[in-house]
């Protein structure tokens, strides 16, 4: 984990996204693909480190009320960046429903799995879901690019599987992968005082299990967004084809620039 995860002072869950086996016997480029939580406070060595990268596209998957109310502390001139301006809310989801429901852990955990499969299919995703591929198709040799959304885990977590399952990494690389945001994010020993501060913002009590699918992962939860695909397209590569607008011809491309 320790050469997959950089280290920064104010930027939670980066980490290099390549290097596991692909398609044909290749692996994934490292330094290439990258994955991360919000930059919005982003200390200047954290901004000096980044340019270390030559990230030249970043897709945002935050709403536009996130980015609005987080900032845009990164990225910089030269770097394309993809999102929409589809799904503002006043108030996260997840945080309306803690707020209005009386919530225990099998209800907390539930009510992600229904966010994980209904998200491959939400406009603001879809949108930027395909122009991440499309931009993929043209980033230029040595360039980088990353995927975040707020913490760097659901929506991140979502767009990532489906860029490792285009470049033919298996399933359990997959999975791996999505599950390392809790140790990369340090998910136990953060989610008592994620808690504490939950409970006080929305004035309730609940226990820290109840916390736990809104600041760490688990596995049904991505296995949740896959099978939903299945069930609604036939296929992931279905799903990708005809929703995302990346099908074989597109796969081959990203292949012969994405494993070596």
């Amino acid at each position: 984990m320790q050469d997959r995860v950089k280290s920064f002072e104010n930027i939670r869950n980066f980490r290099d996204f390549g290097g596991y086996d692909g398609a044909g016997g290749k692996a994934v480029r490292a330094g290439v693909l990258f994955r991360s939580a919000q930059f919005g406070e982003a200390s200047e060595a954290d901004m000096a480190a980044l340019a270390d990268y030559n990230i030249k596209v970043q897709a945002d998957l935050r709403r536009p009320d996130e980015r609005e109310r987080h900032g845009h502390r990164w990225p910089v001139a030269g770097v394309e960046v993809l999102s929409s301006d589809k799904g503002s809310a006043s108030q996260a989801p997840h945080v309306r429903f803690l707020s209005e429901v009386a919530v225990d852990a099998p209800k907390a955990h539930g009510w992600m799995v229904d966010y994980y499969r209904a998200a491959p299919f939400k406009e603001q995703h879809v949108q930027t879901f395909s122009a991440w591929f499309k931009a993929l198709a043209d980033l230029g040799s040595g360039d980088a690019a990353v995927v975040n959304c707020a913490a760097g885990k659901d929506r991140t977590g979502i767009l990532c599987a489906l860029t490792h399952h285009v470049l033919g990494v298996d399933h359990e690389a997959i999975f791996a992968d999505y599950e390392l945001t809790n140790e990369a994010a340090d998910v136990a020993t953060r989610l008592p005082e994620m808690a504490r501060m939950f409970n006080e913002h929305i004035g309730k009590d609940y226990d820290h299990a109840v916390y736990h699918p809104f600041v760490g992962v688990d596995v049904e939860f991505l296995a949740a967004a896959l099978d939903a695909i299945e069930i609604q397209s036939g296929s992931v590569n279905i799903y990708l084809s005809e929703v995302l607008g990346v099908g074989d011809r597109e796969r081959e491309i990203l292949r012969e620039k994405y494993l070596a």
